[in-house]
């Protein structure tokens, strides 16, 4: 998905838009690139089209609602899909159980510092549902990584504005 399409979404769309493309990128779904995406929601928040405490409320909200249901998969299916994924693909079994005591040490602490890093911030709420992480830890966790993940980039696209659009490639 390019940049003039998440606009005219955006744009005609407003904070559905907002929601569900940012519900697909914390799905991990491919194209949808929260670099481009949380930049673009503070530009409308600076444009006016909506406040920027909004902005953050939908996508935190979207955000924890995609990681959520990462973790259902983790949760309900996970040891089943981990197996069937590591005999698919045996050279990432390591990279993966690495991945996994990582979480199951850290903990809260692990998936917070998780959801502050590109790509990991996505997928470790599987890990986190297979090793049966209390939700309450869990939520909190992911609630606030989310915040900080979000607020940084929304929050560039605000202070920025169009300037995003310049860099980007697009003006």
């Amino acid at each position: 998905m390019d940049l003039s399409t998440l606009t005219l979404y955006f744009t005609k769309y407003g904070a559905i838009a907002i929601f569900i493309i940012v519900f697909l990128e914390y799905l991990n779904l491919p194209g949808f690139p929260a670099g481009i995406i949380m930049p673009l929601s503070g530009v409308m928040a600076a444009r006016g089209n909506i406040h920027f405490f909004w902005v953050m409320v939908i996508t935190v909200s979207a955000g924890l609602l995609g990681s959520l249901l990462l973790y259902a998969l983790g949760y309900k299916g996970g040891e089943i899909f981990l197996r069937a994924y590591t005999k698919r693909f045996p050279k990432q079994k390591e990279g993966l159980e690495k991945n996994i005591e990582w979480v199951r040490q850290k903990g809260a602490v692990g998936v917070f510092i998780a959801k502050l890093m590109p790509m990991i911030r996505t997928i470790v709420s599987i890990p986190a549902g297979v090793l049966k992480m209390p939700m309450r830890q869990y939520l909190i966790s992911s609630t606030l990584g989310i915040f900080v993940w979000n607020f940084v980039f929304v929050g560039a696209g605000y202070i920025m504005g169009d300037q995003v659009f310049k860099l980007l490639g697009a003006a």
